[in-house]
């Protein structure tokens, strides 16, 4: 992966990318298809940053529950509020969803000026805080998508986000069934029955993750 077009190295030449990553301890590891990368109630000072493959982010409850609170795709950071406060026990776990490669940065190194003093440094912490933003504003997602009582209503909810991100009503969503019922706090049958209702009234098309919203 080109580093330079991750949000978190944006505006930043390959040189300067390779000299911060010399600052930051930046070390890559390698995990296989559902082994966890982050467990709860670990204490982390790094940031990751998904190089390849994919990752999953949830939480389960005393009594097993699952719910999924969001992916971490290609490019994309997880773990950083956890690592900027300072022996912040994980509230959730950070799962493989296919074999992945992650790079990991010490964050006390993001934070505070390197003894190399690099002119870059500012725009690295600009970027992170950008991130953070960006996350807030895709639980406030979630939390919107769950609001509705129904089943039909939070699918409709999430699908619709879908669509306006992509530029199309037909569109892949990263999750499989489970993860999506997790994801939307509903059990998997009875939304994958809601699923097949919706494809018979017309509502939508469906085969798999790819999914086509019909005016």
């Amino acid at each position: 992966m080109n580093l330079s077009n991750t949000l978190l190295f944006r505006g930043l030449e390959d040189t300067e990318i390779t000299s911060l990553l010399n600052c930051l301890d930046a070390t890559e590891r390698s995990y296989k298809k559902s082994e966890v990368i982050l467990s709860e109630g670990s204490i982390t000072e790094n940031i990751g940053i998904v190089l390849s493959g994919m990752a999953v982010i949830f939480c389960n409850d005393i009594w097993g529950n699952t719910s999924i609170l969001g992916n971490v795709a290609p490019g994309s950071v997880f773990a950083e509020v956890y690592a900027c406060v300072p022996g912040q026990p994980m509230l959730v776990s950070v799962s493989a969803v296919e074999d992945t490669s992650v790079l990991f940065m010490n964050v006390g190194h993001v934070l505070a000026t390197c003894t190399n003093s690099c002119p870059f440094h500012t725009r690295l912490v600009q970027n992170l805080l950008t991130i953070c933003a960006h996350k807030s504003l895709r639980l406030s997602q979630r939390i919107l998508h769950t609001t509705s009582k129904s089943i039909r209503g939070r699918l409709m909810s999430y699908f619709s986000e879908c669509a306006k991100l992509s530029g199309s009503n037909s569109f892949l969503i990263p999750y499989n069934r489970q993860q999506l019922a997790d994801y939307l706090n509903v059990d998997r049958s009875a939304m994958c029955n809601e699923l097949s209702k919706m494809q018979k009234d017309g509502v939508i098309e469906y085969e798999r993750n790819r999914i086509l919203l019909k005016a």
